[in-house]
């Protein structure tokens, strides 16, 4: 039966505390012996390691967001344009993609009144702008047509039979890379392709009626 020699306990209970007490004190120690704390330069040297990592996946995320910016203007002009392709297949009606190189937008409407030159509020379908991270540069109909200084504004205009005139409507993104939107009025197909693309030419205008 083990003994306690600590002077002044007198019992088993006294005993017992006190060896716990000790027990805890020298594993404390040793704890503490084990593991040496970091000193002040460790720590800044984590922290700056640590900055630099966040900073690093910002930037990688802010390039991401921006390339998903881009892609999302373009691609929402590109559904916007074979929605009025399907529409204008579906029924008798006409459809007209108006596209603004000067307010850097564009407006989907339902034409509705023999004045083409009218825009009615009531024919607006979808009006959207472009942000610093997409820009229209130019847009060319395959009749060889093109926007300048002068002319500012393209309309695509989708009937029954297909659209009037083809062409394509070049984006920059926020590098000044050019992409394509096609309107390929031989199949009524819209789509967007990297780079300022040629044109395929159709046949004559007179040939696709409207």
């Amino acid at each position: 039966m083990p003994t306690c020699s600590v002077p002044m306990l007198t019992n088993r209970k006294s005993c017992s505390v006190y060896r716990i007490a000790n027990y805890a004190r020298r594993t404390t120690h040793r704890i503490q012996c084990s593991y040496p704390a970091f000193t002040l330069t460790e720590l800044i040297v984590v922290v700056l390691l640590v900055s630099l990592f966040v900073l690093l996946a910002q930037i990688h995320l802010f390039e991401l967001l921006g390339r998903k910016t881009f892609k999302a203007q373009a691609q929402e002009l590109v559904s916007t344009m074979q929605m009025a392709a399907s529409a204008a297949a579906e029924s008798n009606k006409r459809y007209e993609v108006i596209i603004d190189l000067i307010d850097q937008s564009y407006t989907l409407r339902q034409i509705t009144s023999p004045d083409l030159s009218q825009l009615l509020e009531e024919e607006i379908i979808i009006q959207n702008a472009f942000s610093n991270d997409c820009q229209i540069s130019y847009v060319l109909f395959d009749d060889l047509t093109e926007t300048d200084e002068d002319h500012q504004i393209a309309k695509f205009r989708a009937g029954h039979a297909g659209w009037q005139n083809g062409g394509k409507i070049v984006l920059l993104d926020k590098d000044e890379q050019p992409y394509s939107v096609v309107v390929n009025r031989a199949n009524r197909i819209v789509a967007l392709k990297e780079g300022d693309v040629g044109l395929l030419m159709p046949k004559r205008q007179d040939e696709v009626p409207f």
